[in-house]
């Protein structure tokens, strides 16, 4: 299935929905990668099949397998990390912060692909994910290395579209 054919699924109500995603879909703020990989990680942390499975159709054709796979491991990584990172924002508890993670995170060092991109896709996840550690520390990282303030939020436009409109679809 197509991203068009499951925007046809779209219930009127959230037709907003339905031309947002095309339309961040087609932002020029970002390389067919970052854009796509940022698709890719967030319909992936949205965690509905369909959705998932319209996006690796349309995603096939502008990422390298090695992209791919990078955007996946995006999403895994910030999966785990957000739950750690956002309980240690949480508690008040300082102690907590003193400890090791003890988690493995090599993913976010061996990914293959431009760091930018895969640290722009770290943070479209971590939007999603509501973990505001994860989110300035990756946003951190992409404005050093100079990406500009329109193409963080472009990212962060997929992750919001993408995670609306698989709510609407778990729903229907």
């Amino acid at each position: 299935m197509t991203i068009e054919a499951l925007s046809e699924r779209i219930p009127s109500y959230a037709k907003d929905l339905r031309l947002n995603l095309q339309s961040v879909l087609g932002q020029t703020e970002l390389t067919e990668q970052q854009l796509w990989g940022a698709a890719v990680a967030s319909a992936i942390a949205a965690r509905n099949r369909d959705l998932l499975a319209a996006v690796l159709e349309d995603a096939r054709p502008h990422l390298s397998e090695q992209a791919l796979e990078a955007a996946r491991s995006a999403a895994a990584i910030m999966g785990m990390n957000n739950v750690y990172y956002r309980f240690l924002h949480l508690t008040s508890n300082e102690k907590y912060s003193t400890i090791p993670a003890r988690l493995r995170m090599n993913a976010i060092r061996m990914h293959g692909v431009d760091q930018v991109d895969f640290e722009l896709w770290c943070v479209a996840v971590s939007a999603i994910n509501n973990c505001q550690a994860c989110v300035a520390s990756h946003e951190k990282v992409v404005r050093e290395k100079g990406l500009s303030a329109e193409s963080v939020l472009a990212a962060v436009r997929v992750a919001a579209v993408i995670h609306a409109v698989a709510a609407v679809m778990d729903a229907e």
